[in-house]
């Protein structure tokens, strides 16, 4: 009876170290948790920094972009992401991808207020248009919601191609390759900007 006894008091002295364990090791992977070390390829997911390294780790990219505008841009991003619980460090890192550092040497102008190129599906095609800056960061979020998630979105619909995604087929920056972009090294990109990202 004693050394049951005593296994018993083993167990549950236990239970709390492995919980321990199972949340730290969440951290090393970059997993889903509020506060991480690395950045995570989850879509659906918490950003952890600060407007601040957004800010600088834009700017070693664009040291001619506008200072106010980039603030504001940074700000919506991570406001309408954490409305839809998008991973707003992707979604940023994405535009990035997208628009050059908001240099727009493709085919959509910065006039358009589109920060993934929704609708450019070639160099010819100029894409959607957008009537403000935080109307367009909207359409960006709920278009990766449609691909991550099969749940609605929470805010004023702006994205027009939100009913033509297959719901719920791109759990990670990975798996937009082929869907959001035909370039199979797309989430590779990203990943390499997020990485880049948490060196501030």
């Amino acid at each position: 009876m004693k050394i049951t006894s005593w296994y018993i008091r083993l167990f549950f002295c236990l239970i709390p170290l492995l919980s321990f364990t199972e949340n730290e090791e969440r951290k090393s992977t970059g997993s889903k948790t509020a506060y991480r070390e690395l950045p995570s390829i989850f879509i659906m997911d918490k950003g952890a920094k600060p407007v601040q390294s957004l800010y600088s780790f834009f700017y070693k990219y664009n040291l001619e972009a506008d200072s106010a505008f980039l603030i504001n841009l940074i700000r919506t991003y991570i406001k309408e992401a954490e409305l839809e619980g998008i991973n707003y460090e992707v979604a940023f890192c994405q535009m990035c991808l997208e628009t050059g550092f908001l240099r727009f040497s493709g085919s959509v102008s910065r006039f358009q207020n589109n920060f993934c190129g929704l609708g450019a599906v070639n160099a010819a095609t100029a894409g959607d248009w957008f009537n403000s800056v935080e109307e367009g960061v909207r359409a960006h979020i709920q278009h990766l919601k449609a691909y991550a998630s099969v749940e609605p979105v929470k805010t004023e619909l702006v994205d027009k191609r939100f009913h033509k995604v297959r719901r719920g087929l791109a759990f990670t920056i990975f798996d937009l390759a082929g869907r959001w972009a035909m370039d199979p090294h797309y989430g590779s990109k990203i990943s390499y900007l997020l990485k880049r990202l948490y060196e501030e």
